[in-house]
């Protein structure tokens, strides 16, 4: 008389989780995770290692918002607008990323591991860039198609 709910349950999310990421989203927010993770390692081995904090927060919101559309939480919590935290999320991580992978790059004479963490940074910035540009696509989508009505008649 095994209990099976439990399990039923960890293979729903995992099939939620399969499914997601083959998803366009889904496929930029696991690169997002993983490069993060990369750039981590790069720094950390590097002999300045306190530009890993930048990856770890974008690491660690890509993973929260990884983990919200996963679960289509974004349609149940409408009190926060999903796709404008998102859009901010990557526009900045674009930002922060180009910058100081471009410091790393260009200072990082000697240091192996600080450039190569500063060109998989350079790689970061633009797949962080592409994911704003996504969302941008979508939020002008969306802003089309709930435009105001213009009848006059009230």
């Amino acid at each position: 008389m095994a209990d099976t709910t439990g399990s039923s349950a960890g293979a729903s999310c995992l099939e939620k989780l399969k499914n997601y990421v083959k998803t366009p989203k889904g496929f930029i927010l696991s690169a997002e995770i993983l490069i993060s993770f990369i750039i981590i390692i790069c720094y950390g081995a590097s002999h300045t290692g306190g530009y890993t904090s930048i990856a770890i927060c974008e690491m660690i919101f890509a993973m929260i918002f990884f983990g919200i559309f996963m679960m289509e939480m974004d349609k149940q919590f409408l009190l926060v607008n999903w796709l404008w935290s998102d859009l901010f999320r990557a526009g900045i991580g674009a930002v922060l990323y180009l910058i100081v992978s471009l410091v790393n790059v260009i200072g990082g004479a000697g240091d192996g591991a600080r450039i190569a963490g500063g060109v998989f940074g350079l790689i970061a910035g633009l797949l962080f860039a592409y994911d704003t540009y996504t969302i941008y696509l979508e939020v002008k989508s969306t802003r089309q198609h709930t435009a105001a009505s213009t009848d006059e008649r009230v």
